[in-house]
């Protein structure tokens, strides 16, 4: 066959919060639909920040050159080449194809909205998130992804601390992570809060581990990775990693941040918040 008449194949892999990924998604998909013959099935990467900063790394390290200062949140490619990205993407499909892609703005920020909590929603893993202050100001929201199904206890023991609700039958204290602190910062490999299975390594920033004196010796304090610390790998049980606002890790590990960090708050299982449903979805 004329490698000329080859159909197109159009790959899109970016960050799935963010609305410049869906429109190089959708226009791959429009390409697809006005020109059935021409263009295979697009492939298409949504991924969440921890991810998406993972593939980015690599991709770097693969194709070097100018793409060593990329920047966006998409990357494009046709026929295995990388194009760029959304903008490019949009570029090249008017140029070559003339098409022209009319959805506003506010459609994209809709779209993207609702992608992500269908994403949450279809995982098999439990989403929680904590909320962060630093010196009582509230800086943001951590959203983890617990890998429930590679080691369910330790997934389900930060899952019920986040949520909190739970009285020691000892003290009769709640016991929760809400208003507790990041205690320890070891600069710049980990931040430890919270006064078994190996199977998740500790590849890079945002990792969730369980913090422990020795095997078996699991408790309910937790860290999380600043960047790769494969030496934990075997030593600690890393249970899930956090997916958005990897740039807070910066906030609470920065010199800045009150020592050894500021009090956080949290609140449990995220499905219902993240989904718009309420308490009562």
């Amino acid at each position: 066959m004329d490698r000329e008449r080859l159909p197109v194949v159009v790959e899109v892999t970016g960050l799935l919060q963010d609305p410049a990924f869906h429109v190089a998604k959708c226009a791959a998909e429009a390409l697809k639909l006005k020109f059935p013959s021409n263009f295979a099935d697009p492939v298409v990467h949504p991924l969440l920040e921890f991810a998406w900063n993972e593939y980015l790394q690599e991709k770097k390290k693969e194709l070097r050159g100018e793409v060593w200062a990329y920047a966006s949140s998409v990357m494009c490619f046709i026929n295995g080449w990388l194009l760029g990205d959304e903008k490019e993407l949009l570029q090249w499909a008017y140029h070559k194809w003339g098409y022209c892609d009319f959805k506003p703005e506010a459609l994209y920020q809709a779209i993207t909205e609702d992608f992500y909590t269908k994403h949450l929603k279809s995982s098999q893993h439990v989403f929680v998130y904590l909320d962060i202050a630093i010196e009582e100001q509230p800086i943001g929201t951590l959203l983890f992804e617990l890998f429930s199904d590679v080691c369910p206890k330790t997934c389900e023991n930060f899952r019920a601390l986040c949520e909190g609700g739970v009285m020691s039958p000892c003290s009769g204290q709640e016991l929760t992570y809400k208003n507790t602190c990041f205690h320890r910062l070891v600069k710049p490999v980990w931040i430890q809060g919270g006064d078994e299975n190996f199977a998740v390594p500790h590849k890079g920033r945002g990792v969730l581990g369980m913090a422990n004196k020795g095997r078996h010796s699991n408790g309910s304090q937790f860290y999380i990775t600043l960047q790769p610390v494969p030496y934990l790998d075997k030593k600690c049980v890393a249970f899930g990693y956090v997916c958005t606002s990897l740039h807070l890790l910066w906030h609470i590990g920065c010199p800045s941040s009150a020592g050894h960090g500021g009090p956080c708050n949290s609140y449990g299982n995220c499905n219902k918040d993240i989904s718009g449903q309420g308490d009562d979805g």
